[in-house]
């Protein structure tokens, strides 16, 4: 496991840390000038420009100085090259300080904590695109001749800037995801006004988001088919790596690029067949708006609650820790679960002017308490029954209601019992409620399967009527009035009487029969 050095972000926490920072600062500024070393005046003169208004004395900075070069942060050298007039200038002048690889690592590594801490992770479907893109790129410059190194080298780098992109906004969005569904006490209004516009956000980025994913799979399969280890190859000529002591920069360089194409392949194409991170990004929306969903839900529910247990009793325990005395220890105690008082205190004596309530109980007689009381802590209350109403009236318009309605359904079956086979067309006008019994027996009828002799039998739900039902022995058509419209339909034969045979009701038309021929 690779260990950083001890003393190199030690500057970030010990006393005038500020300034050993903006010393620092001030020697990655001169560096972005092309100053590599800085005197004391020089220094002075770029912690000006990095915002450092306090004033510093010389004893102080050198002394910072010294301590970044102890902590090998900076390195120090004596600039021979000066003309020296006086000691003094001598000693002001002669020191020159430049950072070291590990003063810059750890200015790169402060500034970098520095925009982790000031970005917001993104899922922007821009980064896809743009891989996507050099990839491409790249397709079209393995054809090109050696001259095209450079543009591979540019290109690479690129895409390889896309995919820390990717990779970095990715976990800081879900990251900053996590923290959000973690986060109490939220405002109701604020986390919805969050949450519509995360939702809404991740519903936009998934929109096509499999066709961006293998668009960009399909591109590195077809760079891989014109060769990755030439590409890389050429992109290293490309980069005309500067010459260093010890170990060849050229295969390092290699490995880093061969580990970010792996990084690549894992994300859109991974060789052994594993399911592509980029696809993973569905999961992880999906859950974030379930989530977020199952938050809101629980900061309403929380809302709509009158009251909560938890929260009461806590409120009460900061309350006996504020009161001043123990007096107002049990006033407080005696107002929120009122046990302090007997509940069978408001029970008097038979005779109160006997024995009057400023009397102390303990010398009073004891009072008889019910069991009641005792046992459920209420009391007995003996009061007049209800008046029993009368309801013969009603009863009595029930029972005429009952025999009304009795003999309509009698007259009704009359108007519709036949003796025979009659024509449907043969009952002409009839009353409505007479009609929807009609309608009824039909209705039954027609649900029903045809006998051997083609008739259609059912019965009403009392079973009284039955009726058989035949079609039409021609094309007529039956025309019902009532006074609620008028009903055609096919002319079928019906033969409407009493169920077993017998006639229930003596009347019937004969005129049907004759019409029914």
């Amino acid at each position: 496991m690779r260990r950083v050095p001890p003393e190199m972000f030690r500057f970030t926490t010990v006393e005038r840390s500020d300034l050993y920072g903006a010393v620092l600062d001030a020697f990655g500024v001169a560096g972005e000038h092309l100053e590599t070393a800085l005197g004391i005046d020089a220094v002075r003169e770029r912690l000006r420009g990095v915002g450092w208004a306090a004033a510093v004395e010389d004893d102080e900075l050198h002394e910072a100085l010294r301590k970044l070069v102890q902590w090998e942060l900076l390195d120090v050298v004596h600039n021979h090259a000066e003309n020296y007039r006086t000691a003094e200038e001598y000693e002001r002048r002669n020191l020159h300080y430049s950072l070291t690889r590990r003063g810059e690592a750890a200015l790169a590594g402060v500034r970098h904590a520095l925009e982790v801490l000031a970005s917001t992770g993104a899922l922007q479907t821009a980064v896809l695109e743009a891989i996507a893109d050099r990839l491409d790129e790249l397709c079209l410059l393995s054809d090109e001749p050696a001259s095209a190194d450079r543009r591979i080298f540019s290109t690479l780098r690129e895409l390889e800037g896309h995919l820390d992109a990717l990779v970095e906004n990715t976990k800081a969005f879900n990251g900053e995801l996590q923290r959000l569904l973690r986060a109490e006490g939220a405002d109701l209004e604020v986390f919805r006004e969050v949450k519509a516009a995360t939702v809404a956000y991740l519903q936009e980025f998934l929109v096509n988001l499999d066709r961006r994913g293998q668009a960009v799979a399909g591109a590195v399969a077809r760079v891989e088919e014109r060769g990755i280890v030439v590409l890389r190859e050429r992109a290293l000529r490309g980069a005309e790596l500067p010459p260093v002591a010890g170990e060849d920069p050229a295969a390092a360089w290699l490995e880093s690029r061969r580990a970010r194409w792996a990084g690549l392949r894992a994300w859109f194409l991974p060789d052994d067949g594993a399911r592509p991170r980029i696809e993973q990004l569905h999961d992880i929306a999906r859950r974030a708006i379930v989530s977020l969903l199952q938050v809101l839900e629980r900061i309403n529910e929380s809302r709509r609650r009158s009251s909560s247990a938890v929260q009461d009793f806590r409120e009460l325990a900061r309350w006996f820790a504020a009161a001043p005395a123990e007096e107002d220890l049990h006033r407080l105690w005696s107002a929120a679960f009122g046990l302090g008082p007997a509940r069978h205190a408001h029970l008097a004596h038979p005779d109160p002017e006997l024995i009057p309530s400023s009397h102390s109980w303990s010398e009073a007689p004891p009072v008889a308490v019910s069991a009641l009381l005792r046992t459920s802590g209420r009391t007995e209350r003996f009061t007049r029954t209800a008046k029993v109403r009368d309801v013969a009236a009603i009863r009595a318009q029930r029972a005429e209601r009952a025999r009304a309605e009795r003999a309509e359904l009698a007259r009704a079956w009359q108007m519709l019992e036949t003796d025979g086979p009659v024509r449907l067309s043969s009952f002409g006008a009839l009353d409505p409620a007479v009609f929807d019994r009609l309608l009824d027996l039909l209705g039954r009828a027609l649900c029903a399967r045809e006998d051997a002799g083609g008739l259609r039998r059912a019965t009403t739900g009392d079973g009284r009527v039955e009726i058989a039902l035949s079609p039409p022995p021609d094309e007529r058509t039956a025309v019902l009035h009532t006074a609620k419209g008028t009903l055609t339909g096919p002319d079928y034969v019906v033969h409407i009487t009493a169920a077993g045979g017998a006639s229930a009701f003596p009347a019937f038309r004969v005129a049907r029969r004759e019409a029914a021929g």
